[in-house]
């Protein structure tokens, strides 16, 4: 066994004796320069902005300092953003942001557009670049890098490398804390809304330790990726989902800081503040358009069920469960993409609660008929029948609506009497009917 294995006497970095229980003062990190950097400005500029990340990682910095200090060493401006485009840290000028913004390369949310950046594009006298960020195979984000007049060197292609490459532990690491941090406050956040928590104060406490206000009126958002995210293999989807919560999580904490939102296995609940029924109602709906964005980057569609407004936290249980039912009638209803709130409903409340679709099927199949059939024939009929039940049967105006001649359409209301029955002189017979091409929705 070596001495300073041992525990006895060795020497320092500079030769001078240490002792084993005098242990010599801890020396500050200080990375070696690079061989050959010594007179190239090149190879020194990129040694300088190494030592300058490594030190912002060591003291726990963000990436905010990291791109304000790759600005600042390679002279250009830098844009650190998710897989997707959002905006994690940003170093851009305002009149760069506003170049970008008009050639298109920032979206209206501030999103940008990585999928235009796959090569080098030209801006002004100079250049943009786009550098992955990742780590173990996975791509954690972009790096971003913009030069108004000049383009951008090898070198700085070299050390723009080395940044992302600082920047992918930075992001490794903060991802860690993160998913911990979810997982304590998603605990806690099922617990309320299934009402398992019982002592107010408790919940009030712990929930204003994460910086969530759960007192004041709100709304409760349930979102969830459409089902042909749900095609793919598992670890594709988990990423596709994470990329998803991390959108909804930066719009909450965009729109009030104090708004939760977590971020369970298949869907995403937000509690959003709302001081009335209509400013609820654009909330759910600005908030949805800022995470779909213009749906680029490979951001994938999806579904969104909202509760009533509540006044409180008492009121949670009751709006989780109301937001579940909207979401799920969202999905069974439409082709995705779609935001249900829960007054909304209508008869969808009850149809939802039928939990035997077979029996849902036979039912339609028993009223509707031949109507129920899954041919293109029958899709029309069904379509020509629901505007006549919108209509009241007003023949002139389903047939506006429709966009079919008058007699055209009588020809269509005699086919569905004899297929149906008496409609226009059976108000139970249309009643059967239009409660059967609701279920239809859900059974199909």
């Amino acid at each position: 066994m070596s001495p300073r294995a041992s525990g006895s006497a060795g020497t320092d970095r500079n030769g001078a004796a240490t002792s084993a229980m005098f242990p010599a003062k801890p020396v500050a990190f200080e990375p070696e320069p690079m061989r050959g950097a010594e007179g190239d400005p090149e190879l020194l500029r990129i040694d300088a902005l190494h030592t300058a990340l490594t030190s912002i990682v060591l003291d726990g910095g963000n990436l905010d300092r990291i791109a304000g200090e790759t600005s600042r060493l390679l002279e250009l401006e830098v844009l650190f953003t998710t897989t997707d485009g959002r905006q994690w840290a940003n170093a851009l000028t305002d009149a760069t942001t506003e170049s970008l913004s008009e050639r298109e390369l920032l979206d209206m949310t501030g999103r940008a557009r990585v999928e235009r950046l796959a090569h080098p594009v030209g801006v002004h006298d100079g250049e943009i670049l786009m550098v992955r960020v990742a780590a173990g195979g996975v791509e954690l984000g972009r790096l971003i890098a913009v030069r108004c007049s000049g383009p951008i060197r090898p070198a700085d292609v070299q050390a723009l490398e080395r940044a992302a490459a600082v920047a992918a532990l930075l992001i490794t690491r903060e991802q860690a804390v993160t998913a911990v941090e979810n997982k304590y406050q998603g605990d806690l956040l099922r617990d309320v809304l299934l009402g398992r928590t019982g002592d107010e104060q408790y919940v009030l406490h712990h929930t204003g330790g994460f910086g969530w206000d759960l007192q004041r009126p709100s709304v409760v958002i349930v979102a969830m990726l459409d089902r042909d995210s749900l095609t793919v293999d598992e670890t594709q989807r988990r990423r596709w989902h994470e990329r998803f919560a991390a959108g909804w999580r930066k719009v909450a904490q965009e729109t009030d800081p104090a708004a939760a939102c977590v971020d369970y296995s298949s869907e995403v609940v937000t509690i959003m503040p709302a001081a009335t029924v209509d400013e609820a109602a654009e909330i759910v709906r600005q908030a949805t358009r800022d995470v779909a964005g213009d749906r680029g980057g490979g951001r994938r569609p999806f579904s969104v069920g909202a509760s009533r407004r509540t006044e409180g936290l008492h009121d949670l249980p009751e709006a989780y469960m109301q937001a579940r039912r909207a979401l799920d009638v969202a999905r069974r209803t439409s082709e995705g993409s779609t935001i249900m709130h829960f007054d909304e409903l209508g008869l969808h409340r009850l149809i939802a609660l039928i939990d035997r679709t077979e029996e849902l099927r036979t039912y339609v199949v028993d009223v509707l008929g031949p109507l129920a059939e899954d041919t293109e024939e029958a899709a029309g009929l069904r379509t020509t029948l629901q505007t006549l039940l919108d209509t009241n049967f007003n023949l002139a105006q389903a047939a506006r609506e429709l966009f079919f001649h008058y007699n055209t359409l009588r020809y269509r209301l005699s086919k569905l009497e004899r297929l149906l029955g008496p409609l226009t002189t059976n108000p139970r017979l249309r009643l059967n009917v239009a409660v059967a091409l609701q279920a239809y929705e859900f059974a199909h």
